[in-house]
């Protein structure tokens, strides 16, 4: 996020040292305006399964999506997961089976209905895709994309926050939405911060959980989920 609020996607080579980049080598491939301060996402992240840069965007602030920009794919980048090939194309490519390519749509959305995705993170070992996605007054989520997903998906906001109602004007329908597979009440907490699945060799009772937190509160949950059924729920 730079000082007037926009987000930059910039590029960095390494340094000789090959744990820090060099600071002189910053491409900018990617600028999103943001009509607020709020919202701004900030999750990147390689796929293990097609190696493509996953960008998750907020919806651009205030309250309540008030330009119904995390529904709206025709021009807009923002309330959305983003997929770009860097290595494709200078300063990237589209990947031709995103979704809305050759359709009306942002060439580069990978899915969509997303109010504020803060913190992401592939399965390294599936390859599933885990979102912590901020909610609006009374309900955070836990959103689960698995790895063999074609994209297109619509997770509900604004029309939904969580399982539950927000905005339904103008809305689909639900039935064409993706909903949380997890949820919480601002009784909870208040501002999700997702996590990760371990797969450490520590502790083996542990692989295959998803660990997460909430930002107001600093507790943190875990739980397993097989596609289906979540399980296993520890506070």
């Amino acid at each position: 996020t730079v000082s007037n609020g926009d987000t930059y996607i910039k590029r960095y080579s390494v340094s000789s040292n090959p744990d820090i980049a060099d600071s002189g080598s910053g491409y900018t491939i990617l600028t999103i305006d943001q009509p607020y301060t709020n919202h701004n996402g900030g999750w990147l992240g390689f796929s293990p399964i097609d190696g493509y840069l996953y960008i998750g965007t907020g919806d651009g602030g205030s309250g309540g999506d008030p330009g119904n920009r995390a529904q709206d794919i025709t021009n807009q980048k923002l309330g959305k997961m983003l997929r770009i090939d860097v290595d494709g194309g200078s300063p990237y490519a589209i990947p031709s089976d995103n979704p809305f390519v050759g359709v009306t749509g942002d060439d580069e959305i990978w899915a969509y209905g997303l109010r504020n995705p803060w913190r992401c993170n592939f399965d390294r070992a599936t390859g599933d895709l885990w979102i912590g996605d901020v909610g609006q007054n009374e309900y955070e989520e836990i959103t689960f994309q698995p790895a063999s997903s074609n994209g297109g998906e619509n997770y509900g906001w604004r029309c939904y926050e969580g399982n539950h109602s927000y905005n339904t004007s103008g809305c689909d329908s639900s039935g064409t939405m993706v909903f949380p597979i997890w949820e919480y009440s601002h009784s909870s907490g208040c501002s999700v911060t997702g996590g990760a699945i371990y797969r450490g060799s520590a502790i083996p009772s542990l692989q295959g959980t998803y660990f997460f937190a909430d930002y107001c509160t600093s507790r943190i949950w875990s739980l397993r989920y097989d596609g289906s059924n979540v399980s296993d729920y520890q506070d």
